[in-house]
């Protein structure tokens, strides 16, 4: 559904995306993320055609950015992070009037309102000034302009951005019922929502991808490089540290706090299972082992792992490999 190739953006010597590439399949939902400046917007104004490329490549639905952009823009509803509303206007007679902007004709209009009032949850306000309505639903009125003209693909920046957690479990869940009906493309800093929502994340650091894998296979990279285990225990700090520092495979320890007794996180060689000589090691000493096991990674520990390198170096030493997309038109 969405193909891009080596695409680049300047902006006189800054480089703003440097040269991606990747695909998103039909009905799927593909988490953005990345650090502010990254590119993220940068990336989805290109493929909405409201920037040019400097180089590159990039389809959208079998059309071209550069030579059919027109027919790009009529198959992308674009959602941007401060969305353009007019907040005199009734929700209804705002709606009317982006799916006139948007090329719908008076016969086809009452049709595609049923839909996004339908889809978006905004039935029962329709009627309602914009302007009198709570930031949740004027994100949905927002999400409902994107939507009005039937677009196959969805560009969502930062839909749930500044929404209580009320809202935000509402946008996604809408989103979320969009799938399969739509590729959807969706940026967000709320990481958990990416693991919650999307099928597909791409991270994107200075410009350059340095992810692109679902959110298991993420964690499962992650733990490639090493895990992650939790252990509390009672007794003396510095002698529990001594003790599990000099297990063999253990690569640091640090403390995690505690009550009663304190918390330690362990990093350990992924291929070996050291927990039996953790436990040993902490009875032995003459300590109160009272928990242990592994720590599951969130998608934010592996996000803040890999922006804090620098792309370049990574990139040359390892690549981000490719989703395999299910389809791709």
């Amino acid at each position: 559904m969405i193909e891009v190739r080596d695409l680049v953006k300047t902006y006189g010597n800054r480089v703003a995306v440097d040269s991606i590439s990747f695909d998103v399949a039909k009905g799927e939902i593909l988490g953005f993320l990345g650090p502010n400046g990254a590119g993220k917007t940068t990336t989805m104004r290109v493929l909405t055609c409201f920037l040019p490329a400097t180089s590159g490549q990039a389809s959208v639905a079998g059309y071209d950015i550069y030579e059919q952009s027109l027919e790009v823009r009529r198959h992308i509803g674009y959602l941007p992070e401060n969305v353009p509303l007019y907040l005199d206007l009734s929700v209804i007679d705002y709606l009317r009037y982006m799916g006139s902007l948007k090329g719908l004709s008076r016969a086809e209009l009452p049709a595609r309102l049923d839909y996004v009032f339908e889809a978006c949850g905004l039935g029962h306000r329709r009627n309602d000034i914009v302007g009198h309505l709570s930031r949740g639903y004027r994100q949905r009125v927002g999400l409902a302009q994107a939507l009005i003209h039937g677009p196959e693909v969805l560009v969502l920046d930062e839909p749930t951005a500044s929404l209580d957690p009320v809202q935000i479990r509402e946008v996604r869940e809408t989103i979320r019922a969009l799938a399969g009906e739509h590729t959807i493309i969706l940026s967000t800093h709320i990481l958990p929502e990416v693991e919650l929502t999307c099928d597909g994340v791409l991270m994107i650091n200075h410009g350059r991808i340095i992810a692109d894998d679902t959110p298991a296979g993420l964690r499962s990279r992650a733990g490639e490089r090493g895990l992650s285990l939790g252990l509390t225990a009672r007794g003396p700090r510095e002698g529990l540290l001594s003790a599990l520092r000099a297990v063999p495979g253990v690569s640091g320890v640090s403390v995690a706090g505690g009550t009663e007794a304190e918390g330690y996180e362990l990093q350990v060689n992924a291929k070996s299972d050291l927990r039996e000589d953790l436990a040993k090691a902490v009875v032995q000493g003459g300590y109160g082992l009272l928990m242990l096991g592994q720590v599951q990674r969130s998608l934010e520990d592996i996000f803040v792992e890999l922006t804090a390198v620098d792309p370049i170096h990574e990139a040359a030493e390892h690549p981000a490999p490719a989703r395999e997309a299910e389809e791709v038109v």
